[in-house]
């Protein structure tokens, strides 16, 4: 790495230093560079955060207003060593959609996800007591690698079956202009191609209805009729202020079975973080690893516990620090306000509730594969080494017990099906054959930063799990 330069949290390139840097505990001078900053986490986070809530069937609104005050939750617990902002979490979505099409409503998706909220507060108590190192003793590269695979790919169907058939040719055009738009722009723009992607397909949709007038468009009964893919009558009558709309949730153990997986996906993707921010400030964060685990799970939980979204630390923001050089929490508190702000207005959401189908296909082909491919990220970073038959044959059962949604079925009222059943089989399979197997085979040569056979002593398995 050259002098003067510093590398971005994924690694790839070097991104020339602007400007000395402004640490995590330092305020900044000018309340103007605050608030410039503050609405630039705010853009970052802003796509996926209103997105993976309208895929779960959860209130946008609320999703975006309580990511802001589980951000200033997050940021006290940490005692603001760790700068991060907690958008909504992509790892719920699949057990979101699974739970839906056995009949859940949004009650029980966020029953599931409030008892995966204290799972995961309870793990990151665990870690902090044992030490970042307890991560990846309990789950292996290999192990989380195909955790995150199989959370993804299983989202496969969704696309094929429920989004992309309404409007096939936006779905097509707003895919490809989110390819490119990922590739051609660089910078701050890079990092939001999923709302610009938004605006194209809203766009797009609005051409589309000029030209070819209405299309077959599901309707919240369920039945499907021609109607226009752009209607904004919903945004005219909707007030500028008011609260979003708030629920209890339900508890239901299927439910909750199917969602508890997405716990390994997010200690993965937190830790992965907490690295990132610790290269980029240069301070020891390995003390506060557990701590920041343990605070997304206690935020997790009390967004659930209203009827809000899943949340996570976000990449995104750990890119705008990385561009910007300024560490601060600072704009993450003015960013967490402006958000709050924004779920008080039901105007947004109900903009967000009249995204074209066409357009949430389009996207979602994109998002739903990039979360399956960043579990053979893990697995490429680690090293991890597929010709051992420990490692191979486990997380070869699993992911097709899990993508291919097999059950296991113990009454007419208790199954174990699809992701749970898959991590199940990677997880016990891993360590029971690596608990079995003679001691010669589950000692590989080692490899660069970590043993090719198991990929488990160098911490790099919580490197970037799912964004989002």
């Amino acid at each position: 790495m050259q002098p003067g330069s510093h590398q971005n949290p994924q690694g790839d390139t070097d991104v020339p230093s602007p400007a000395p840097a402004t640490g995590p505990r330092n305020g900044l001078s000018a309340g103007l560079t605050t608030l410039s900053l503050g609405i630039q986490h705010v853009v970052a986070m802003f796509g996926a955060t209103f997105v993976f809530p309208l895929l779960m069937g959860l209130d946008p609104n609320l999703a975006i207003m309580m990511s802001g005050i589980c951000t200033i939750l997050f940021l006290l617990i940490v005692n603001g060593k760790v700068p991060s902002y907690l958008g909504s979490s992509a790892s719920f979505v699949a057990a979101a959609v699974i739970i839906a099409a056995d009949g859940g409503g949004p009650a029980t998706i966020t029953g599931a996800v409030l008892v995966t909220g204290v799972v995961l507060a309870l793990a990151g108590f665990v870690i902090h007591l044992l030490g970042p190192n307890a991560i990846v003793r309990a789950f292996p590269p290999a192990v989380t690698g195909g955790v995150v695979m199989l959370i993804g790919f299983n989202l496969a169907p969704v696309v094929s079956e429920s989004y992309w058939p309404y409007d096939q040719w936006t779905a097509l055009l707003t895919m490809a202009f989110v390819i490119l738009a990922t590739v051609v722009l660089r910078g701050f723009l890079s990092r939001i191609t999923v709302l610009l992607g938004l605006v194209f397909g809203f766009v797009l949709s609005w051409v589309f209805d000029r030209l070819f007038g209405m299309t077959p468009t599901p309707q919240e009964d369920g039945s499907v009729k021609d109607a226009f893919r752009v209607d904004l009558s919903g945004v005219a009558d909707a007030p500028w202020f008011g609260l979003p709309e708030f629920h209890a949730p339900e508890f239901h153990l299927s439910a909750i079975l199917v969602a508890l997986p997405a716990v390994i996906a997010l200690i993965a993707e937190n830790a992965g973080h907490v690295k990132a921010v610790q290269e980029m400030t240069g301070n020891d964060l390995n003390p506060y690893m557990g701590r920041a685990i343990f605070a997304d799970g206690v935020a997790t939980a009390l967004a659930s516990s209203v009827g809000g979204a899943p949340t996570t630390t976000y990449a995104e923001n750990i890119g705008v620090m990385a561009i910007t050089r300024v560490y601060s929490t600072a704009p993450y508190y003015v960013a967490a306000v402006i958000a709050i702000l924004i779920g008080l207005c039901p105007k947004f959401g109900a903009l967000v509730y009249a995204i074209p189908q066409g357009v949430i296909g389009g996207i979602t082909v994109i998002l739903y594969g990039m979360i399956g491919l960043l579990g053979a990220k893990i697995w490429v970073e680690n090293q991890v080494n597929f010709a051992d038959p420990l490692v191979l044959v486990p997380i070869a059962a699993g992911l097709i017990a899990g993508i291919g949604n097999v059950s296991l079925v113990f009454t007419d009222g208790f199954q174990i099906s699809g992701i749970a059943l898959g991590t199940i089989v990677i997880l016990a399979g891993y360590h029971l054959l690596h608990a079995l197997a003679p001691r010669s085979k589950t000692h590989a040569a080692p490899s660069p930063g970590a043993p090719a056979g198991s990929g488990a002593e160098d911490g790099k398995a919580e490197q970037h799990a799912v964004q989002d």
